[in-house]
């Protein structure tokens, strides 16, 4: 009886992933996300290098923000869709230790991902969302970095 190296349970073929987690080419979604994130603000970061030297851009899981239940205007600061946001920017400071902060846009993976279908859609999102944002970091209209953009 010969041995087989791995179950094809029902002729489904191999189980388990294709990439398996320790390999180099092997990326979480939120990796993937993230990638994605970084190839929509190079453009951005490009056309605009000594006004957006200093903002940091991050990823966060779900938007951790104080929201009062009768907010339906979002401001200029927080990109969102309805009620729901999906980034915003956070203007440079002082953290509690009395250190400075630089200014930073945070995108939410988990809003964004479920209003995308595919890939060319988080992307076109995604373009939108930091096109509000660093017109909103740099206080001039979207449509003037971004001719596409329209609300």
């Amino acid at each position: 009886m010969p041995v087989q190296s791995s179950r094809n349970r029902r002729d489904r073929g191999p189980r388990g992933p294709l990439l398996p987690p320790g390999t180099p080419r092997y990326r979480t979604a939120s990796q993937l996300f993230d990638a994605a994130v970084v190839d929509a603000y190079t453009p951005l970061l490009d056309s605009y290098p000594e006004q957006l030297r200093n903002l940091d851009v991050a990823v966060d899981t779900v938007p951790r923000m104080r929201l009062r239940p009768d907010m339906t205007v979002f401001p200029e600061e927080i990109a969102a869709d309805g009620p729901v946001p999906l980034g915003r920017v956070i203007p440079a400071g002082v953290d509690p230790l009395g250190q400075p902060t630089r200014a930073r846009i945070v995108i939410f993976r988990k809003p964004v991902e479920q209003r995308c279908s595919g890939t060319a859609e988080r992307t076109e999102l995604l373009r939108r969302i930091l096109t509000q944002l660093v017109a909103a970091h740099l206080n001039v209209d979207p449509a003037d970095i971004d001719p596409r953009f329209h609300d």
